[in-house]
């Protein structure tokens, strides 16, 4: 029999992330840290949103692109925070996540060969999506002491005939960096000199903290060039709602739809009215779910740095990602250990990239209780190996 799979398929590794949630899920008083996962319920009001759709037998396809009404929400939201503006029926696509988005923007602006420029560590989705799109990922290695923060020259370094597109992971997952409008504009003049396109994914753009989130598509001459990736996720706690949206050139946007259109047909139809009621009502439950998220950042970072685990204080997003290098350890060893001696769930840094290797990545969408007795047990652990 000859063989079933595709060769490019065979080559890509599985997720490093659901590994350790695979098994911490079958282990007894486990605590997990490792899930990019709000710990809030998707706010009442968004869920009763939700369920009077089917109460009222809203169960149809919808449009395409998405209900006009979130679409028109999502150009009312972009410009209200970012005075970016986008025609809800030409320029906005609402998609199966943010991670569908990614997917098909790749696919639409990508031929074979065509090389994409991806900072690490990030989230683990953007190299395989390149590569099953055709596309050859070129990776740019973000260091510790710029805060993993992309910068000008090491752009520079890594373009050359072939480069397209530059995946802007900001603020990032795993190490909660963020960038400046200043740091922006100097990564937006390359953009633009090489010209180059932009996918910017910024699903954590309402979790900041202490800095507002600047879009690169709000610099002069880059809204043309730029894909904004978003989505209802990580800023509403509707991760299972399976929710994400792309606004941008609608030359781009075109062909999006059309690869929608084919493999997805729409958006999961509850959802959308759901989310419609989370851009009108949601801006609450955004600022106190941000709130909650920031004190237990500053506990996580100062327990950390206490321990002896140097952790860089990130902007963004609701990960830290504390460096292990003082055990000896490797990173995916840390982890294994501390899952079997301590029951505690964290990601390698190695599952974002090899320049991860030494880190981890550590979730504080979880509570402050939760928190303190994995704390204590990741000293304990720290303490046994330490040299």
């Amino acid at each position: 029999m000859r063989d079933p799979l595709s060769k490019k398929i065979v080559t890509i590794e599985p997720s490093g992330i659901r590994k350790f949630f695979d098994i911490v899920s079958e282990m007894k008083d486990a605590i997990s840290l490792g899930v990019g996962e709000p710990d809030f319920d998707t706010p009442w009001h968004i869920r009763e949103e939700g369920i009077y759709s089917l109460e009222k037998g809203r169960t149809f396809y919808t449009s395409n692109a998405g209900i006009r009404e979130l679409r028109e929400e999502i150009a009312r939201y972009l410009a209200r925070r970012y005075n970016l503006l986008y025609h809800f029926n030409h320029e906005i696509v609402v998609t199966v996540g943010g991670s569908e988005a990614i997917d098909i923007a790749l696919r639409a602006m990508l031929d074979l060969q065509d090389e994409v420029l991806i900072p690490q560590p990030c989230f683990v989705s953007y190299l395989p999506c390149v590569m099953l799109a055709g596309g050859v990922p070129v990776i740019i290695d973000l260091k510790e002491e710029n805060q993993f923060k992309l910068t000008k020259e090491e752009l520079l370094e890594h373009i050359t005939e072939k480069t397209k597109i530059l995946i802007m992971p900001f603020p990032n997952n795993p190490t909660g960096a963020v960038m400046t409008r200043e740091e922006l504009e100097e990564i937006a003049q390359v953009v633009k000199e090489k010209d180059l396109f932009v996918i910017s994914d910024e699903i954590y753009s309402e979790l900041t903290y202490g800095t507002k989130h600047v879009s690169i598509a709000q610099l002069p001459g880059m809204k043309e060039r730029t894909i904004v990736i978003n989505g209802f996720s990580k800023a509403y706690a509707m991760t299972g709602w399976r929710l994400g949206y792309a606004a941008g050139p609608e030359k781009i946007l075109t062909q999006m739809l059309k690869i929608h259109q084919f493999a997805i047909m729409c958006a999961p139809t509850t959802s959308q009215y759901a989310a419609i009621e989370a851009m009108r009502n949601g801006d609450e439950d955004v600022e106190r779910m941000r709130d909650a998220y920031d004190k237990r950042r500053r506990f996580l970072v100062h327990e950390l740095n206490e321990m002896g685990l140097s952790c860089f204080e990130p902007f963004g997003a609701f990960y830290v990602f504390p460096s292990i290098k003082k055990t000896g350890m490797t990173s995916d060893e840390f982890a294994t250990r501390l899952l079997q001696e301590e029951k505690v769930a964290v990601v390698p840094g190695t599952a974002f990239g090899a320049c991860g290797e030494g880190f981890l990545r550590i979730s504080y969408a979880y509570s402050i209780e939760n928190l303190k007795v994995a704390l204590e047990r990741i000293r304990r652990f720290v303490k046994k190996y330490t040299k």
